[in-house]
């Protein structure tokens, strides 16, 4: 079960701000020991420009000690060669309740991963996994809010995916349209900043989104934190939040200030040897919900 404690705002801070509770997380990771740019299926991945395993190793470090300074738990998957993009493991698995949907990769690159988590998930007591039968990038386009998971389809994952995976976790799924090439997955276009029921949360970027996507998401979350075009090119919307600490991208900081104004706190971390490959802490992070 979860861990909170209300932290209320800062003095000052604007009037839309309201008590923010973080709990304890459980996260999965994978060190990015074979990371590399070899290939590119994406608009941030250039293979001539030079990449450096040491320093991804070191920015991915520092992004684990990041989540378990907060008091979260951080279990590890063993990366395998050949693997190179291993390490976005939230591109892999998503659970809600315990349930787990596995992943289908479009790009024959990755769907290698697939089967290394799903046997992970086995190993560590899950029962309930199944695997997708439609293109289906896992986190990446799926994002829990709380009441629905939100669904992102345009680059990546199929449309279909969408009710497959309504029909597996059993939650009700809204999809998204994404309609900019540059963020190609919903998690690099939006960030759950606060998963409670009651008064789910969100931050993203509007023009990432189709004209009815964006209407979709004015209804649903009519106090959202909109990102500017700046917070969204340093992929600073592919963030991490436990309903009180978001973990951010160094770049961030406009988007971080206007966090802290609604009362959450920033913490922000390197990843710009990892984001050559088009991933931030988001990326890197699956969140295991019990």
């Amino acid at each position: 079960m979860s861990s909170a404690v209300e932290v209320r705002p800062a003095a000052g801070a604007s009037a839309l701000a309201a008590a923010r509770t973080p709990t304890t997380r459980r996260y999965l990771m994978c060190a990015p020991k074979f990371f590399t740019v070899e290939y590119a299926i994406n608009p941030w991945m250039d293979p001539s420009e030079p990449v450096s395993t040491e320093r991804a190793l070191e920015q991915w470090g520092e992004l684990k000690r990041t989540y378990e300074s907060l008091g979260h738990v951080v279990e590890e998957i063993e990366p395998q060669p050949g693997l190179p993009d291993m390490v976005f493991a939230a591109n892999s698995g998503t659970v809600v309740h315990g349930r787990v949907l596995g992943a289908r990769f479009r790009a024959a690159e990755r769907a290698g991963e697939a089967e290394f988590y799903r046997r992970w998930f086995l190993e560590h007591g899950y029962r309930d996994v199944v695997m997708p039968s439609n293109i289906n990038e896992a986190e990446g386009d799926f994002a829990w809010s709380g009441r629905v998971l939100l669904a992102g389809t345009g680059f990546r994952t199929d449309p279909g995916a969408h009710a497959e995976a309504q029909e597996i976790l059993g939650v009700p799924v809204v999809s998204l349209k994404l309609v900019d090439p540059r963020y190609y997955h919903l998690d690099t276009a939006l960030t759950v900043l606060d998963d409670s029921r009651d008064n789910p949360l969100v931050t993203y970027y509007p023009d990432a989104f189709s004209p009815g996507s964006q209407r979709v998401l004015e209804l649903l979350f009519p106090d959202a934190v909109l990102a500017t075009e700046a917070d969204a090119a340093c992929l600073g919307l592919n963030g991490v939040s436990d309903g009180y600490n978001v973990v951010l991208p160094t770049e961030a900081t406009a988007l971080g200030t206007a966090l802290e104004a609604r009362g959450f706190r920033a913490h922000y971390v390197d990843i710009s040897e990892l984001r050559k490959s088009g991933g931030g802490p988001k990326c890197c992070t699956m969140e295991l919900r019990a």
